[in-house]
């Protein structure tokens, strides 16, 4: 079995090299590339993305919500009314981001049977599938 490389800690990295896992890790979560995808098609209130984001929760929705928004790819508009409609739309910036999203999306749709089957070829070689922690199911 081939040696691990040692993980080099954050503090011990070039600046830039900091700076772009910053950025990557960001946008790379599980709710993030979502949301901005769905607002790449028209801005959306909360609740409205809460219903095409099956499975997020309020909480998580909010947290990235306003990650999105303080990382510049989001901006949220209060409008003045009884009760308080916010919109939220992507940015410039936003924007910029969708179209490697897009790219990466569609090598995704165009490649996932070849990944289902490297797993598969995998799993026969291994002996089963293995979970996140390396452990066999």
């Amino acid at each position: 079995m081939k040696p691990r490389r040692p993980r080099v800690p954050a503090a011990e990295m070039p600046d830039s090299c900091r700076a772009v896992t910053e950025i990557l890790n960001r946008i790379g979560d599980k709710w993030s590339i979502n949301v901005v995808r769905h607002l790449g098609v028209r801005k959306m209130r909360f609740s409205e993305l809460r219903r095409a984001l099956d499975g997020v929760s309020q909480k998580m929705l909010t947290t990235t919500l306003r990650t999105l928004e303080r990382d510049g790819f989001v901006t949220r508009t209060v409008h003045p009314t009884i009760p308080p409609r916010v919109d939220y739309e992507l940015t410039r910036l936003g924007y910029d981001l969708l179209a490697p999203v897009a790219a990466l999306g569609q090598w995704a749709h165009d490649n996932r049977s070849r990944v289902e089957e490297a797993r598969a070829a995998f799993d026969r070689r291994a002996g089963g599938p293995v979970r996140k922690a390396g452990r066999r199911v």
